[in-house]
């Protein structure tokens, strides 16, 4: 025999092996032992059939909420299971608070953990490394985060806390750290100049916002970096890190009584102030249309429009109705019509983007340079057809089952409560807001769906911008009845 052979009796002795172990346990458990089932009912895999209709169970999460002293809002959770907590702290502190100093809010963000007085950058790092502790930080339009994740125990929470506190409430800027991260964020600047998806993003927002604080680019500009010095950070750490500008949201193996008292000490480590005013209401931009040339084989086409603010209430309407258009993945609308009857696009994916003010609705496709046009002709007439008919009772059924299904993600991990509970308090909603919005969109019907996105989308209010390269454009190919091969080349991000 030679060694193919003796190596295929190998594995099929070994297949055999292991049928027969899985086999022995259900045969030998006597009967009424546990769980296990006669011999003659069905294998329990056919119990999922049950499932087709049903929602998986959610986890349900008793909020807790109050305000220190110092004008903190709270959001508190008790989870018992690991022996672990997680902090987020939100702060209205996005670049829509740069007050014409554009990357004043990141540049701030960034250099939290940089340095405290008698610690630099490393030892910060290597003390909540020592501890079993994860810092984390970040910046963004509407807000700025830092985040703690730590063992509950007193021993690694106490030490912990002490230094959150110290990274986040009283930061030294100091200059030498600030030159070295300015410089980061001009490479990553520079780097985005062979992005063209970067170059239509910064520039959609610009068209979009016009003179509104959400136009400036949350990573600032080549200009504006460099003249950002500490004493700006600072004024603007005293403004936008002050308590009453605060969320903390809290979730984990803590005690009512230890999460106040956490909550407290880090309120009364912050500076002093009330929170932030929002940014005021954007006005809708005429529709427009903005090329920015760029060698590629591809260009890349981004549309919007004003969308909503957080705690519109159409939002479930109109997250649903996103999901069937172009939110959801493969076979939303988009997808189907764009990519798999033409083969235009790898991908196609549109976004409502609620924010403390009207976010942005964005549509975002890459296609051959030559069928740009084509390609943009088409997404504007899906959008026109779907906003005027709205979804089928089949694609809001699925897209609802979907929902169901996908939801109790949001709050599988301790890590993904507390963001939830950042959002809420950050948004100022209800406590019962997760299940307000899994009730609203069980009970939406086709009709109030295309009500909403009608109310909210005009096919012909689009803002566009394209990069890539200027060239003679060419027809649409018709639709095909199955999917149409990949396009090729590698697509550019």
């Amino acid at each position: 025999m030679n060694k193919r052979h003796l190596w295929l009796v190998v594995v099929l002795a070994a297949l055999l092996g292991l049928l027969l172990l899985i086999a022995r346990p259900a045969a030998e458990t006597p009967a009424g032992a546990g769980s296990a089932p006669p011999a003659a009912e069905a294998p329990r895999i056919a119990s999922l059939a049950a499932l087709d209709s049903q929602a998986p169970p959610r986890r349900a999460l008793d909020i807790q909420r109050w305000q220190t002293a110092e004008g903190a809002r709270v959001l508190f959770v008790e989870a018992r299971e690991l022996p672990m907590f997680d902090l987020r702290l939100t702060f209205a502190a996005g670049s829509s608070q740069d007050a014409g100093q554009a990357g004043l809010a990141l540049l701030t963000n960034a250099m939290l953990n940089e340095g405290v007085d008698g610690l630099d950058a490393s030892a910060i790092a290597a003390g909540f490394e020592g501890l079993g502790a994860r810092f984390g930080n970040g910046a963004y339009r509407d807000m700025a985060v830092a985040s703690l994740r730590s063992l509950s125990a007193a021993e690694q929470r106490t030490p912990a806390l002490a230094l959150f506190a110290r990274v986040v409430g009283a930061p030294s800027f100091p200059a030498d750290a600030l030159a070295r991260v300015q410089n980061q964020i001009l490479a990553g600047l520079e780097q985005q100049k062979q992005n063209p998806g970067k170059l239509a993003s910064r520039a959609l927002f610009r068209q979009l916002y016009g003179e509104h604080p959400y136009a400036s680019p949350s990573d600032g500009t080549e200009r504006s970096i460099p003249t950002l010095q500490q004493a700006q950070l600072r004024a603007f750490h005293a403004r936008a890190y002050a308590a009453g500008n605060a969320v903390i949201a809290l979730v984990g193996d803590l005690s009512r009584g230890e999460a106040e008292a956490i909550a407290a000490q880090l309120s009364a480590a912050l500076p002093r102030g009330p929170a932030l005013p929002p940014p005021p209401a954007p006005e809708a931009p005429a529709a427009q249309r903005e090329h920015i040339e760029f060698p590629s084989q591809q260009t890349h086409l981004m549309l919007a429009q004003l969308g909503i603010e957080r705690r519109d209430p159409d939002y479930a309407a109109l997250y649903v109705g996103n999901q069937i258009l172009g939110g959801g993945g493969f076979g939303t609308r988009l997808m189907e019509e764009v990519r798999e009857k033409r083969g235009l696009t790898y991908g196609i994916y549109s976004a409502f983007t609620p924010m403390q003010v009207a976010g942005p609705f964005m549509i975002n496709v890459q296609t051959r340079a030559e069928l740009g046009e084509a390609t943009l002709e088409l997404v504007r007439q899906l959008v026109r057809e779907f906003v005027a008919s709205g979804p089928s009772e089949a694609e809001l059924a699925r897209a609802k089952r979907e929902l169901a299904g996908s939801f109790p993600l949001s709050t599988a991990s301790n890590a993904d409560i507390v963001a939830q509970l950042g959002a809420i308090g950050f948004y100022d909603l209800p406590s019962t807001a997760l299940e307000d919005f899994m009730n609203q969109v069980q009970q939406l019907d086709v009709a109030q769906v295309r009500a909403a996105m009608a109310r909210h989308l005009r096919d012909d209010a689009f803002v566009v911008v394209s990069a890539g390269p200027t060239v003679d454009q060419q027809p649409l190919p018709p639709p095909l009845e199955r999917p149409a091969a990949q396009p090729a080349g590698i697509p550019e991000h």
